[in-house]
């Protein structure tokens, strides 16, 4: 697939029940190659818009486009470009592994032979083999977490749309699971929908961030991490007081926060939070040329996903529906 189609194009897709508003107005682009978080408080609208793309819902108005495939015009074949993990991971606990993924390939319309040709790579992919024999209802939730990727991807899609994919796991059972996608998404377009903001930095290239229905960030993950209004310049000074620092640093303006942070052999270290799309970097190092101070330290602390994902869902209070 030519890189130059997105792997996903949502256009404007709104969508309600009865008289709430799950999802209003949202467009974004998945690329092809990328894996994309689409994160957003639980009752967001992650689900109902995961739905529409997948054709298990249909738009009010709107439309999306699958490797540039109308999926209300064509979904039979779109639903061939996508795998799905929905949140929950409904699967039948009284199947062995193997005779599970046979199921699922017959749903899937796959014959034997292309069964035979790809059951072998996505059980390595998946990391059952230790359980390929088992019954599912004997395997731990881990283990089940992977059942559901195997037959996700069971038939090859280009695509891979995740639903909350590590929910109820524990710590180590995240990881591995983590790891498991990262891996998946050498080869794959990934869609993670979750509300866990360190999978996102985990996993992610980009993100999509929504509340209440409503887009309110898209970009890469360092482009959002540098919107965050936490993120702040520390810089450490030697030559003056920590009052006359302090004023003449104030003085630059576009500054909403100043602290001292720590006071060490006369080197003061401040923490400056700058206002929003406003870097002093330059200002402050001329400052202490022309102060004839001595400049230890300057650099601009990194955001953080936390401090936009609280501004940007606040915004919208909080949500009606479950999704």
């Amino acid at each position: 697939m030519s890189n130059s189609i997105p792997a996903i194009q949502v256009n404007n897709i709104n969508k309600s029940f009865g008289i709430n508003k799950a999802v209003n107005n949202v467009s974004f682009v998945v690329p092809q190659g990328k894996v994309v978080g689409f994160l957003g408080p639980n009752g967001s609208g992650k689900t109902t818009t995961n739905r529409i793309i997948t054709s298990f819902y249909t738009p009010d108005s709107g439309n999306i486009l699958v490797n540039g495939i109308d999926n209300q015009e064509n979904d039979l074949e779109t639903r061939k470009q996508i795998g799905y993990l929905p949140e929950n991971n409904p699967i039948y606990g009284e199947f062995l592994v193997r005779e599970y993924l046979y199921f699922i390939a017959k749903l899937r319309g796959l014959d034997s032979k292309t069964f035979k040709s790809n059951i072998a790579r996505t059980i390595e992919e998946a990391g059952l083999e230790a359980v390929y024999n088992r019954p599912i209802n004997q395997c731990s939730k881990g283990y089940r977490q992977r059942v559901g990727l195997a037959q996700a991807i069971l038939h090859k899609p280009p695509i891979l749309i995740l639903d909350e994919p590590t929910e109820g796991l524990d710590p180590n059972q995240r990881i591995v699971i983590r790891n498991l996608i990262k891996s998946l998404g050498t080869e794959r377009t990934v869609l993670i929908s979750t509300h866990v903001l360190p999978e996102v930095e985990a996993m992610c290239d980009e993100i999509v961030l929504i509340s209440k229905g409503n887009l309110v960030a898209n970009g890469t993950v360092d482009e959002l991490k540098n919107q965050s209004i936490d993120a702040d310049i520390e810089i450490q000074i030697e030559g003056d007081t920590s009052e006359n620092i302090q004023k003449s640093i104030l003085d630059l303006g576009n500054i909403k926060e100043i602290n001292l942070s720590t006071e060490e052999n006369n080197i003061k270290t401040f923490s400056i939070k700058c206002e929003p799309g406003f870097d002093l970097r330059d200002k402050l190092f001329n400052l202490c040329v022309n102060k004839k101070w001595i400049l230890w330290d300057l650099h601009k602390n990194p955001g953080r996903l936390e401090d936009l994902f609280r501004r940007a869902t606040l915004e919208y209070g909080e949500p009606v529906l479950t999704e």
